[in-house]
């Protein structure tokens, strides 16, 4: 926003809590939209609730976190407090030692692959088997994420084309194909693997 008018900018931005102005050359994979698919994956599957590992944001109002609150309002579903973590495998698996210790846990969105990897590390440490005890989601779909054991089901978030959008309307500021670019959204893409099932029964 700071950018003087006459510069050519186009921006990666995370998603923003309302639709940006018209004249906003911005572009973002939709977080929130992510997030309510990811959650209403666990819940259909037959979970009562799903437990949240946040990543840190820059904005006010992080819309992974708003888009799994909006999956479970829709649902009629509990809201336990979100857990803030970082953005680590080791931060997962502190957050993941205290969820193993809670048989009622059943479900956990975790905010990225990393935080997923520590959950499962810890959920297999406690004994709790995933996904016959605990479903485990993650976001991202980074390059290992089909390669754990179990695969990790996850929001597949395309950050090459994120690049590729953007590099596309600064180039159409720059060529002068256009005034000005609209804002763009890009859509998610749920990848289901093995390390979500169906909760145990009781």
């Amino acid at each position: 926003e700071a950018v003087p008018p006459d510069i050519p900018m186009a921006a990666m931005v995370e998603t923003p809590a309302r639709e940006p102005d018209r004249d906003r050359p911005w572009v973002w994979l939709d977080d929130r939209k992510a997030a309510i698919q990811a959650t209403r994956y666990l819940l259909s599957l037959g979970h009562q609730t799903v437990h949240h590992l946040a990543i840190p944001s820059s904005t006010r109002t992080s819309q992974r976190q708003a888009g799994w609150r909006e999956a479970l309002k829709e649902a009629g579903a509990p809201a336990p407090a979100p857990m803030q973590c970082g953005w680590t495998p080791r931060s997962g698996y502190e957050a993941g030692q205290a969820l193993a210790r809670d048989s009622e846990v059943t479900a956990v969105l975790c905010g990225n692959d990393d935080l997923a990897l520590g959950v499962m590390r810890a959920m297999h440490a406690a004994g709790r088997a995933i996904p016959g005890e605990v479903s485990v989601v993650g976001f991202d779909d980074t390059p290992v994420a089909e390669f754990l054991t179990p695969p990790l089901t996850t929001v597949r978030m395309d950050f090459a084309e994120l690049g590729r959008a953007c590099f596309a309307m600064l180039m159409a500021l720059t060529e002068q194909k256009v005034a000005l670019p609209r804002p763009r959204r890009l859509e998610p893409e749920l990848i289901v693997r093995e390390s979500a099932g169906p909760p145990p029964k009781p």
